[in-house]
């Protein structure tokens, strides 16, 4: 007998309903998993973000699971209760072979068997929605220099630590390391000339061709299905190591409803995006998200060029255009968070250019559950 059980989390009406606990306790690991990992919050969503998440389900399947201390038949409503909790996403349209598992339990809870129990329920979930494939990410908060003790993953560049617990319990539950990812941080305000320069020299290179547009939530109506293109090319032209995922096709009605999401979630979702003249198409992006809840934190989310129109530091245009915007209507923003592959040279190359420097990453896993 254990002095715990696993329950399959159900989503509650909210945050103060009956069975509410439930899920404050499951944000409270995560909160207390991020500490341990980052020394922030930074990474971590409110409890708010989470229900509202949970409550979006048309494009993904989300199912949750905790590890809740003491008998089932206890129903003391006390959050603290809640030692681990499971995350497993479940993409609806595209890629429905695969699904992805994040685990995370409180430090002072771990090594006793509370993360394989929920791993353990959560594969079995994945297998009876069909899944034969499950990824899953480990953080860490510097990446290693090589030695004996590094894993290196099959596309070659990065590396992380085979003593790191997150490590460790990938590899022993049979998952591959397929990708690193490189975290970055970027200090900001920047030189107001700096930046200015940056932009100045990004668009001599673009020259007349290419203009740039921007914008909040919602996206233009002129702009929403072109927008929608270039993110199913973010599952396509991106570098997504040895993983075994496919087109992730976006239209107007999906980007409509992530910006409904983002909006019940507090977000501010902020767009530059540069447009390409004789066509009078969209050949690029650069987008942030922006929690209402801190000023000081912002997230650098998708970047992407389209192949046929690189080489003409659009990347480096699209990303000036929008921190320029972001001086300009949050001054109080202290530090932007990015994520990258690690064989990604170019757009790194962009980030190294303006500032960011590297502030961690994570290891990109797969395991066939087939």
């Amino acid at each position: 007998m254990t002095p715990w059980t696993i329950r399959r989390l159900t989503v509650p009406e909210s945050l103060t309903a009956p069975d509410g606990w439930l899920l404050r306790g499951a944000v409270e690991v995560e909160h207390e998993s991020h500490r341990d990992t980052w020394g922030t919050l930074d990474l971590a969503r409110t409890e708010h973000e989470v229900l509202t998440i949970l409550r979006h389900q048309r494009y993904v399947r989300r199912e949750r699971f905790v590890a809740v201390s003491g008998p089932t038949s206890d129903g003391t409503p006390d959050p603290a209760r809640v030692l681990g909790t499971a995350a497993l996403a479940l993409t609806v349209d595209n890629n429905t072979h695969a699904g992805n598992l994040e685990v995370a339990v409180r430090p002072s809870a771990r090594r006793q068997g509370i993360g394989a129990a929920l791993h353990d329920t959560a594969v079995a979930a994945a297998r009876a929605a069909r899944r034969t494939t499950l990824t899953t990410s480990t953080d860490q908060r510097s990446e290693p220099s090589p030695g004996p003790a590094t894993l290196a993953p099959s596309t070659g560049s990065g590396l992380v630590r085979t003593d790191d617990d997150g490590v460790r319990f990938a590899l022993a539950r049979g998952f591959e390391l397929e990708q690193v990812t490189r975290y970055s941080v970027l200090d900001v305000p920047l030189d107001p000339s700096f930046l200015a320069g940056q932009r100045a020299s990004a668009q001599a290179a673009a020259g007349d061709a290419y203009r740039i547009v921007t914008w909040d939530d919602p996206c233009p109506d002129e702009w929403v299905d072109q927008l929608a293109e270039l993110e199913t090319r973010m599952s396509t032209d991106a570098p997504g190591g040895g993983l075994d995922l496919h087109e992730d096709r976006w239209d107007a009605a999906r980007v409509r409803a992530t910006e409904a999401e983002l909006r019940e979630r507090g977000m501010r979702h902020s767009v530059a995006a540069a447009v390409h003249v004789p066509t009078g198409t969209l050949v690029a992006f650069s987008a942030f998200k922006r929690p209402a809840w801190t000023d000081e934190f912002v997230h650098q989310h998708d970047t992407i060029v389209l192949a046929e129109h690189r080489g003409r530091r659009l990347g480096m245009l699209v990303k000036t255009a929008n921190l320029e915007r972001l001086a300009a209507e949050q001054p109080d923003a202290r530090r932007i968070g990015t994520w990258n592959a690690e064989e990604n040279a170019h757009m790194l190359g962009i980030n190294v250019a303006l500032g960011f420097r590297p502030a961690g990453g994570s290891g990109e896993w797969q395991a066939r559950i087939g």
